[in-house]
């Protein structure tokens, strides 16, 4: 049956084990893109496409596939015919994680039980609409209804948190915490670059006139962060080339970035490649966990790219070699014992086996220290997800596993967090009856609730007091 209460729990033990244990376990929703001055502000939503289709790029490409005119995705029509154009939709995509993840946040969040197409369009959106227009629909509470502790922002150095200073004063039941993301310190050869520079020594108070200025405004950046309960960093790494320099000359190339003047690759990814052994250390120090996206292969369309910009639906996979560089930008911070926890997320599915391989090679001190990172953007699906913790449990340990993130900016992505854990204990139940795994209901009951929740709240630390 469509999404009943047993739905991808195939066997006996993966029922035991959702509805036991992994179904009530709070929410920690480490990694995501949702608007702190939206969540601060808590409005409603106008109606169900601002809550659904806006910045969804998921469901763009799956309409562009389908033929939707790029008028009813991202243009000027009316909210209702772009609803009406994902209906349409929908029928057409079973199988696709989004014809699960659609229906069922409708029933969860709308308690609408209708399947989504053209003939129930009008009924959908005006029970929907009526629904958006209650309290419980609120940006924050949403996330609270949803069983939600905490959600981590993606945030820019150079970022006041204001709305997350706000919200710690005002929000005593969800915690609302920035992450450093300084890819706009390291993408020098933007034409944006010196004047994100520029921005940056406003905001630190002191003026930005060589490289070593840069790592200190950085460095007081990361400092203001953690003030305020920021205790991740973020890198969108597409493509990562290991190349060492010198003080002279990352001076040098920094200097030719703010005239924007022309670099060589070997000048770029010097000054990526050094820029980070000094970010990473001040992550260690601090003990905040690194997160590290690599191999997304952006803007694949130049005249989509020219027309919409950046995040609407235009970005592949990379295969670019990875293994030989993200080893030598980890063992340079290991050798000083400055190697902070790590999470690696690859786009590419393909590079699971060498990233748990080299992740083994720096393991210590803290359980699970280097993680492999959820199934991510293409890969958080229902195969995406057994591959990425099939492979975990096969070359790691799926025991430490920190869980599932949505990853998204939409107030409705929760229950994707509800379909990994149905995933995970399919998964686990397909173990046990194998019998790979003994039928110890406390240790697999342990197990789940440990991934789904326990392990990101002793990794992360967000609710443990400093000394």
């Amino acid at each position: 049956m469509f999404l009943s209460d047993d739905f991808l729990l195939t066997n006996q033990w993966a029922k035991k084990l959702y509805h036991s244990y992994a179904k009530k376990m709070p929410i920690i929703d480490y990694h995501c893109h949702l608007s702190p001055k939206e969540i601060y502000e808590n409005k409603a939503f106008t109606n169900l496409t601002e809550a659904w289709l806006s910045g969804d790029h998921y469901k763009w490409r799956l309409m562009r596939a389908c033929g939707v005119p790029e008028e009813k995705i991202t243009g000027h029509a009316s909210d209702y015919e772009k609803f009406y154009a994902w209906c349409q939709t929908v029928p057409k995509i079973i199988g696709n994680p989004l014809y699960t993840w659609t229906h069922l946040e409708l029933k969860r969040f709308f308690q609408i039980d209708l399947l989504i197409n053209e003939e129930n369009a009008l009924k959908i959106w005006e029970q929907a609409n009526k629904r958006l227009t209650e309290p419980a629909f609120r940006r924050r509470e949403i996330a609270k209804n949803a069983n939600v502790t905490v959600i981590c922002t993606t945030d820019d150095p150079i970022d006041e948190l204001v709305y997350h200073q706000l919200l710690a004063k005002e929000e005593p039941d969800l915690k609302v915490l920035p992450a450093f993301r300084p890819d706009a310190a390291l993408n020098l050869t933007r034409d944006t670059f010196s004047e994100w520079v520029a921005n940056l020594a406003r905001v630190v108070g002191q003026p930005i006139a060589d490289y070593s200025s840069l790592i200190r405004a950085l460095s007081q950046r990361i400092d203001y962060f953690h003030q305020h309960g920021c205790r991740l960093s973020d890198h969108g790494l597409d493509h990562l080339s290991y190349h060492p320099a010198s003080e002279k000359e990352l001076e040098q190339i920094f200097q030719k970035a703010l005239l924007n003047e022309t670099l060589t690759q070997t000048e770029i990814d010097a000054y990526r490649s050094e820029t980070l052994n000094r970010l990473i250390a001040l992550y260690h120090a601090r003990g905040w966990t690194m997160q590290l996206h690599l191999h997304a292969y952006r803007n694949c369309n130049t005249q989509a790219f020219t027309r919409l910009g950046p995040d609407t639906g235009y970005d592949g996979i990379n295969d670019q070699p990875l293994s030989s560089h993200l080893q030598r930008l980890l063992d340079h911070a290991d050798k000083t014992d400055q190697l902070p926890k790590t999470i690696l997320y690859s786009l590419n599915p393909n590079d699971y086996p060498l990233l748990l391989a080299l992740m083994g090679s720096f393991q210590k001190e803290t359980a699970g220290k280097l993680q492999l990172g959820s199934g991510w953007w293409y890969n958080d699906t229902r195969a995406g997800m057994r591959e990425q913790m099939t492979q975990l449990a096969d070359g790691g340990v799926l025991g430490n596993f920190v869980g599932m993130l949505t990853d998204s900016r939409s107030f409705l992505s929760y229950t994707r967090h509800e379909y990994f854990r149905r995933v995970l204990c399919e998964l686990i139940g397909e173990i046990v009856e194998r019998g790979e795994a003994p039928e110890d209901v406390n240790l697999l009951g342990t197990l789940v609730e440990d991934i789904c929740y326990t392990n990101a709240q002793h990794y992360f630390g967000f609710f443990e007091k400093e000394a």
